[in-house]
């Protein structure tokens, strides 16, 4: 549903109600437009990311990765 700025502001109990109930509701003003949308449908947009801290201890692991300093010398140049 569509609503006028000053409409919405004094009815936001009832844009709330309607975004969680009926789904996302549109406030508009003048030239520019903002979507009122509940939680759940927010998540389901964005998808679920775990914390840092999370996918950090579930994630891929490092066990078999070579963190080995190169110690080669490297290239010549001409200085």
């Amino acid at each position: 549903m569509n609503w006028h700025l000053a409409e919405a502001k004094n009815r936001l109990s009832e844009v709330v109600t309607l975004a969680l109930t009926e789904g996302p509701q549109r406030v508009q003003r003048r030239n520019q437009a903002v979507i009122i949308l509940s939680e759940r449908e927010y998540q389901h947009l964005v998808g679920v990311r775990p914390l840092f801290k999370d996918y950090l201890r579930e994630g891929p692991s490092f066990e078999e990765m070579d963190l080995a300093r190169d110690e080669s010398v490297g290239r010549d140049i001409l200085l």
